[in-house]
């Protein structure tokens, strides 16, 4: 460790960490926010991080209601929280195309499930070695979100609490999806299209707190480059279509808006999903490189009986065994889902290498530009063609193909999203003060309960919303297309890809430029892509959350002041996230055993845009108010 660091809680010092009771509020609020983070990127293509709110409602708990607890304590629950959300968004990234490619009817509980463990349990123990080497000693990689969790517990520490926050928007993010979804007073987007000569122009907005609060979290840049992808497919490219190609019998513009996007539109984004995950490797291969060699060397290195408590890592010989132990059940697992032993174990050796190579990969990018802006879904592209070819040559085909490479994907999404989280939690824990093998045995736990309820949670919502219908799953209706075309011969519209392509490799010579420039505006491709790829009306609320965000920082005065009002926000956000999210899913149980709903009262456009009105204000005034 550098001589030049001293962390929270000196290294001498041996206080209270892993307690039954920070062990079972951490698996709690995991259990929660894997359930919301599920809902949401079911529906917006994106997730949240439960860390600072985790570590907020346990200060609320331990130090507010119980009087009692340690920073330590609650950097466990933070760990243990946030390890669950990061395995439901590679999960619900992937896996739910299963379904939408017709290999699977419904949601296969154990195969689910394992996926989920298997990937978050690899993302965990690749990760571990490279911990020294990216954490410690690699200083160009700040870890935004880990610094910031590291902020919130120590502030913590000095007393205050945002429990109150949290909990006030959860119920506002409920009241307001139960206005939606249960008794119908607030419609849940307004959209509009109209002719404009030979073509035709559409705006829409989807009207969610849990959408506004993502924007907020992410902040005024990425939401800016989110809605700027969504413009790009809606505003410009789908006029361009539609005139090209003519309105001869077409008379209700905002659904033919829509099916031009969902045929032919959205694929520029998968154009530039692929150049932004091959970029994103690309620049950061010399650091990658350094950090794989001197990693590994430093972590077998580094393991005496004087080693110090904030330095300690779980011992090789303890990661070899899981290694050993966990390897022949996932080989088991790919021989299932691919029918025979061959391809099986084939598959199995595909996955193992592509995750650690992306393990490395999303370490890296996430301490450089933070977890907003990791390229999982480019990654998950990139293994599904590499699979897809090398499955094809083995001679596979069909459902039995699709099966195999979805399930590879599967495993290597879960296991990069996990690593850029267990990144950013070792961060925190490493300015804080916590040991590390006690952080990294919580990450495991993390990630194995909450695995068990993401399946019932997707079967549930399947049959009340229907993914690919109302919940869109954006990234797993990708993976179904391309997996489809690759194994039944079809097709795609490549030259919206190609056209993608160009759109991403324009977006990052600019953002060079801003670079060089060191303006603080950056154009990341990886939000531009994903807007593109989402709905218009997904990208604007998130557009507005991110404008909130920036009015309410100006209005502090910059500095401390702002930096503060912005750590206000984002709690709140939180609450209006989980809220929204939770009362979907009950929603959905109540649908899904015969419960008609919505019940229709009104259906009001300016009443359902003044109420969300009314959200936006309580949001900054929240962020405002000290």
């Amino acid at each position: 460790m550098s001589s030049e660091f001293k962390p929270y809680v000196a290294a001498s010092r041996n206080i209270a960490e892993t307690t039954a009771l920070a062990i079972g509020i951490g698996l709690l609020i995991g259990v929660v926010m894997t359930a919301a983070n599920t809902y949401l990127g079911l529906y917006a293509g994106m997730t949240v991080s439960a860390s600072i709110p985790a570590a907020v409602i346990s200060m609320g708990i331990l130090r507010g209601i119980l009087k009692r607890g340690t920073i330590l304590e609650n950097n466990i629950v933070q760990t243990i929280a946030s390890a669950g959300e990061s395995v439901a968004a590679g999960i619900i990234f992937t896996v739910p195309a299963l379904v939408l490619t017709g290999a699977w009817h419904n949601f296969h509980y154990w195969p689910v499930t394992l996926i989920g463990i298997f990937g978050g349990l690899l993302g965990v123990l690749f990760m571990i070695p490279l911990r020294r080497a990216l954490i410690v000693e690699e200083k160009e990689l700040i870890y935004p979100e880990g610094r910031a969790c590291a902020e919130v517990l120590e502030a913590g520490e000095k007393g205050g609490s945002g429990m109150k926050a949290i909990l006030a928007a959860m119920l506002i993010g409920a009241g307001f999806k139960s206005l939606i979804g249960g008794v119908a007073v607030i419609k849940g987007a307004v959209e509009w299209a109209t002719r404009a000569g030979n073509s035709i122009f559409y705006f829409g907005s989807d009207l969610s707190p849990a959408l506004l609060g993502v924007g907020f979290i992410v902040g005024p840049n990425i939401a800016a480059l989110v809605c700027m992808g969504g413009l790009i497919g809606w505003v410009i490219a789908i006029p361009i279509y539609v005139s090209a190609t003519g309105l001869e019998g077409v008379t209700d513009y905002v659904a033919h808006a829509g099916n031009v996007w969902n045929a032919q539109i959205r694929y520029m984004g998968v154009g530039a999903m692929v150049i932004g995950g091959l970029w994103s490797i690309w620049s950061v291969r010399h650091g990658i490189r350094k950090g794989i060699a001197g990693g590994i060397g430093g972590y077998q290195a580094g393991h005496d009986a004087s080693i110090a408590r904030t330095d300690r890592d779980m011992s090789m010989k303890t990661l070899s065994l899981i290694l050993v132990l966990l390897l022949p059940f996932i080989f088991g697992l790919y021989i299932h889902l691919a029918g025979g032993a061959f391809v099986g174990i084939s598959a199995g050796l595909i996955m193992t290498i592509a995750a650690f190579f992306f393990v490395a990969v999303s370490s890296y990018i996430v301490g450089l530009v933070g977890s907003s802006n990791n390229p999982v879904s480019g990654m998950t592209i990139c293994t599904v063609l590499f699979a897809s070819g090398l499955l094809l040559l083995l001679g596979l085909s069909g459902m039995t193909g699709i099966i195999a490479v979805l399930g590879i994907a599967g495993v290597v999404c879960c296991a990069a999203c996990t690593a850029g989280d267990v990144s950013q939690d070792l961060k925190t824990g490493y300015l804080v003060g916590a040991t590390p093998v006690k952080q990294q045995w919580m990450q495991v736990l993390g990630v194995v309960v909450p695995a068990f309820i993401i399946a019932p949670i997707l079967i549930v919502l399947h049959e009340a919303y229907g993914i690919g219908d109302q919940l869109r799953a954006p990234q797993a209706t990708l993976f179904a297309s391309l997996t489809s075309t690759m194994f039944h011969g079809g097709t795609l519209p490549w030259n919206m890809i190609y056209w993608g392509a160009g759109i991403g490799i324009t977006i990052i010579v600019i953002d060079q430029f801003l670079l060089r420039a060191g303006a603080a505006f950056r154009m990341h491709i990886m939000p531009v892509a994903v807007g593109i790829y989402l709905p218009l009306s997904l990208s604007v609320p998130i557009l507005v959350g991110g404008i909130a965000s920036m009015l309410v920082a100006r209005a502090a005065g910059g500095g401390e002041k702002a930096k503060d009002a912005q750590s206000r926000g984002v709690l709140f956000s939180s609450g209006l996230v989980a809220g929204e999210a939770i009362t979907g899913v009950v929603l959905a149980t109540l649908i899904f055993f015969n419960v008609a709903l919505p019940i229709p009262v009104l259906d009001s456009s300016l009443v359902s845009v003044a109420l969300f009105g009314v959200v936006v204000f309580l949001l900054m005034r929240s962020a405002a108010k000290r």
